[in-house]
């Protein structure tokens, strides 16, 4: 039986677990967000057609209030928001907001947003050196408040 197996593999041209040259990575089902600017409901429809003919994405969702657009499907995140940038010509980039409930100090500077949709700040957890304060344990907080300006109680020694 080995020899039948070694010419059954050279003249294997299925696609089957055997056949180790055509073996093509499959992609997992994945929610992509994505912030882009929409004033009107031109500006809705081009968004929302410009990835629906995308191969692999089976829902869209778009929010014009939040300027989201939402995509579900087995794709790339990267080449949907490349899209997105390409066929509307509109400035677009991953949805930077999460919800303030996530964020241990959600109105400390660099989280809070004054753009974001309410209910969300910025996602600070993605990016701990930029926004340490954020982060902050209570005990940090209690040394960083102690010195503070804004606090009627600090220390007036400095």
């Amino acid at each position: 039986m080995g020899a039948l197996d070694h010419i059954s593999e050279l003249f294997d041209f299925s696609l089957g677990s055997s056949s180790k040259k055509l073996k093509k990575k499959l992609k997992q089902l994945q929610t992509v967000e994505i912030k882009v600017k929409m004033d009107c409901e031109g500006c809705e429809r081009r968004v929302k057609k410009s990835v629906e003919g995308m191969k692999g994405v089976t829902q869209v969702e778009v929010d014009p209030k939040k300027h989201k657009l939402t995509v579900i499907g087995y794709v790339d995140p990267k080449k949907v928001l490349h899209r997105v940038q390409n066929r509307t010509g509109k400035k677009a980039e991953f949805w930077p907001y999460i919800p303030y409930e996530v964020v241990a100090h959600p109105y400390a500077p660099g989280a809070y947003d004054k753009k974001a949709p309410p209910g969300y700040v910025r996602n600070v957890l993605q990016d701990p050196e930029v926004f340490k304060l954020a982060r902050a344990s209570s005990l940090e907080e209690k040394y960083a408040s102690a010195f503070s300006d804004d606090n009627p109680n600090a220390c007036s020694v400095m």
